[in-house]
């Protein structure tokens, strides 16, 4: 993956990681939007190195709905925590995951 210090790497296909850091953060996805999604399958991402990691992941919430999660895991010796930081919802599957 190219990565620029503190910028992001490549779009990848999300894997089964992805999908699990996706899994946790549905909770706090569903408290933010107010909604409830019967589906939530992550598609892509793309990461940022900072004191831990951020990562930009496009989940399909629905049919032909899609949302961008910004969600930051500490270090290590902080427990590899995960923390929802950001959602946008109203995406397409061919909408690029960018910086937000």
């Amino acid at each position: 993956m190219d990565q620029v210090v503190g910028g992001t790497g490549s779009v990848q296909v999300a894997t089964p990681e992805i999908q699990k850091i996706c899994d946790e953060v549905k909770p706090q996805v569903e408290q933010k939007t107010g909604k409830k999604f019967r589906v939530f399958v992550a598609k892509s991402f793309t990461t940022q190195v900072v004191a831990g990691t951020n990562y930009f992941i496009k989940v399909q919430v629905g049919g032909e709905e899609y949302a961008h999660l910004k969600v930051f895991q500490s270090l290590p010796h902080a427990g590899h925590k995960l923390e929802l930081l950001s959602v946008q919802t109203g995406k397409t599957l061919d909408e690029p995951i960018v910086y937000f």
